[in-house]
């Protein structure tokens, strides 16, 4: 009989002998073993931060009644807005929490120093998230997360958590369900401890993190879906979320039979800013040698569909990577630079680098590498089977790279498979690489070599004596699960997160010019519309596609118009409000074979040379360049002077419109710098003429006369990488 069947039996039998605590007031504390019943309805609140329930004795064991939810503000409260912890354990050893249901805290479990602790058989849901700015048409950078520093608790405090456990051992996570919320599990300075049947999933951080950690089991859980930044056919940056995130020299843990699917990463390891020397060291005699996240073991997990890597481990020592599976990420399946030491076998690589950055892209990434082993894989479709290049770099200067020999060697290429990948191989700089008994089906260039690379082919090759794993705990195959879900389109992003496949209702989709646009999912042929404000402005119908079913929503003539919406389908009900803008935008796009920011003579007669000729009309400012330039996304035609190409281009926008007398706010995203003039005087009231990732910009300005149209010019210049420009504007009063 399977674990969640024979759950509720073992609840209801532990519960028999136990006295029930009524929940009944905040900081109330708990120090013998219990039923908690909460109260039906009721919210409690932690203004102070320091727990609604707080554990403060050894071997207590508390089991939530079956029906009880710990809840802490309102079941419609904005999830940005929810603060406080559910339940409190400070020095405490041996605690079993089992049967949790917490919704509407920060954190819903707080473990410091708690030794032993079990938390089983919990559900977590609807606890904090921070509102992503992030749209389908653009990516906003105040959306990436920052995981580089959590040694006052900053992951929990920033970002908050189901379990959030800190300076403990032996402690055992299993079980656990988490939904609708931003991070799962966060592990600080957690040793020789467990975690397994959970499934953290469907969430915009992080399902499972981990800082300063060693000698862990994680296995047979499911962190599918712990993804931000990504709009599937627009941008696919996915701002450092994770399915599992290892950071700062967390090392000897197992990852076994983990289902890590559609995340920013799959698995997000990073040696620290401590290891690499970025951070003050912790001692005077501290050592860069050999620091990383190492010895990690990955054996049978799914690292598929990421909207970046399958597997990113960088300046890190000694993994052994084996049977996992890497299909269709994004940018590749395995990045390891500055990484030593690398076992990569038997490993199935399919389908990666349709979304590669230059040429980071396909199966197995190495910057740098020194002493790789890539042995007895399928590499299938991928834009590059194995990309390993070695060319000079500043890093050699920081501690870590002084420490660390950065030349390449000992690296092999053996017994792998290459099947429609090309090439199978590509090398540069200086390495050599050795490489035996490969076998290439349908592959008309095998290898690629520039500057100094070296290939040897070699008869025999070293035996490589497999790494000891420990067997996997945990009675579920997360593995395969969720094969209906399969592929990057899946990735359906709302301002809370990753749609979780369950729910119904309306989610926002790259828009028509001139329109707004919802999908509609599950896809529903049954919607229905109803305009409830702005119905003399704008019209919305149901479209039915090839591509799905969407809500359309346009205005019925030019200027701008507000709206709400409610839509109905088969056991759903959804409401939207919002805005759109119908104008004539000119727009002219040319090179700028200079520097923007710092030659503004120039850049004024570039405009005016460009504004000679036709402009391009287009019926709104949304401009998703992406990778690519103007010529990718408008095509030839009017407004493209000069052939710009995907680097070193600026455009200008006009237009005039009718806007009706009040405040209005402009919002712009960009990357990189733009400027907005207003009103017939041209005053700037918004400028950040920088080079920036993208990233969102509002300011406001006056209309006193509806009498007339309201002029507004746009300038903006890309220098390098990621482009988009945006504009819309929003009312205020």
């Amino acid at each position: 009989m399977g674990t969640m069947l024979v759950a509720p039996f073992l609840l209801a039998l532990a519960q028999a002998d136990l006295p029930v605590v009524v929940l009944d007031r905040d900081d109330l504390e708990i120090g013998r073993s219990c039923v908690l019943r909460v109260p039906e309805g009721r919210v409690f609140a932690d203004p102070e931060g320091d727990g609604v329930v707080r554990v403060v004795a050894d071997d207590v064991v508390v089991v939530m009644e079956e029906g009880s939810v710990l809840r802490g503000a309102a079941p419609d409260a904005p999830l940005d807005r929810l603060d406080g912890v559910g339940i409190l354990l400070d020095g405490v050893s041996g605690v079993v929490l089992r049967g949790l249901r917490v919704e509407g805290y920060r954190c819903g479990v707080l473990a410091r120093a708690a030794d032993g602790l079990v938390v089983e058989d919990a559900v977590f849901r609807r606890n904090f998230a921070q509102r992503l700015r992030s749209t389908p048409e653009a990516e906003d950078g105040a959306d990436w997360l920052w995981p580089h520093a959590n040694d006052d608790e900053e992951w929990r405090r920033n970002y908050g958590a189901a379990v959030s456990v800190h300076r403990s051992s032996d402690v055992t996570l299993r079980r656990i369900r988490v939904r609708r919320q931003q991070n799962g599990l966060l592990l600080d300075r957690v040793h020789d401890s467990r975690v397994y049947d959970c499934d953290a999933s469907f969430l915009s951080g992080w399902g499972l993190a981990m800082w300063r950690s060693e000698r862990n089991l994680v296995s047979r859980n499911a962190f599918d879906f712990c993804v931000r930044g990504y709009s599937h056919g627009v941008y696919n940056r996915g701002q450092d979320s994770a399915g599992i995130l290892c950071f700062e020299q967390s090392s000897d843990n197992a990852f076994l039979e983990n289902s890590v699917t559609h995340g920013g990463d799959g698995f997000f390891a990073f040696a620290g800013r401590e290891a690499l020397g970025e951070a003050p060291p912790p001692s005077d005699d501290f050592s860069y040698e050999g620091r990383g996240c190492n010895r990690n073991v990955f054996v049978g997990n799914d690292f598929s569909y990421a909207a970046a890597h399958g597997l990113e481990l960088t300046f890190s020592f000694g993994a052994w990577i084996a049977d996992n599976r890497f299909v269709e990420n994004a940018i590749c399946g395995i990045w390891g630079g500055f990484s030593r030491d690398l076992y990569v076998h038997h490993n199935r690589f399919s389908g990666n680098g349709e979304l590669g950055y230059g040429l980071e892209r396909g199966g197995v990434n190495v910057d740098h590498p020194r002493g790789l082993y890539v042995h007895g894989n399928d590499f299938v479709d991928d834009r590059c089977g194995v990309h390993l290049w070695s060319l000079p770099t500043a890093f050699g200067e920081k501690p870590w790279g002084r420490a660390n020999p950065l030349d390449g060697r000992d690296l092999w290429v053996v017994g792998n498979r290459f099947v429609r990948t090309e090439p199978a191989l590509h090398l540069r700089g200086r390495l050599r690489v050795a490489t035996a008994r490969n076998r290439f089906v349908e592959v008309a260039e095998a290898a690629v070599l520039e500057g100094e690379a070296d290939l040897e082919r070699s008869d025999t090759a070293p035996e490589v004596e497999p790494w000891p794993v420990p067997p996997a705990l945990g009675d579920r195959r997360p593995v395969g699960a969720r094969a209906r879900l399969r592929g990057r389109r899946n990735i359906v992003m709302t301002e809370w997160g990753p749609w979780d496949h369950e729910s119904g209702g309306l989610f926002a989709a790259p828009g028509e010019p001139g329109a707004r646009r919802w999908r509609v999912l599950p896809p529903d042929d049954e919607t229905r519309v109803e305009l409830l404000e702005g119905g003399d402005r704008v019209a919305a119908e149901v479209r039915r596609t090839p591509d799905g079913v969407f809500v359309v929503v346009r205005p019925k003539q030019p200027g701008w118009a507000s709206f709400r919406l409610r839509a109905r389908g088969d056991g759903w009900e959804d409401e939207v409000t919002g805005s759109v803008l119908r104008a004539e935008w000119r727009l002219w796009c040319f090179p700028t074979p200079f520097d923007p920011r710092e030659d503004a003579a120039a850049w004024d007669e570039a405009v005016r040379a460009a504004r000679r000729q036709a402009p391009r009309v287009l019926p709104e400012l949304r401009l998703p360049f992406g990778g690519g330039g103007p010529t990718d996304l408008l095509g030839a035609g009017p407004g493209l002077v000069g052939e710009p190409g995907r680097d070193h281009f600026g455009c200008v926008a006009e237009a005039e419109v009718r806007l009706p007398r009040g405040t209005w706010r402009l919002v712009t995203t960009s990357d990189d710098g733009v400027r907005v003039r207003v009103g017939r005087d041209g005053a700037a009231v918004l400028e950040d003429w920088t080079w920036h990732a993208p990233r969102r910009a509002e300011a406001e300005f006056r209309v006193t006369s509806a009498s007339r149209p309201t002029p507004i010019r746009v300038d903006w210049f890309e220098l390098d990488g990621h482009a988009v420009l945006e504009l819309r504007l929003e009312r205020v009063e």
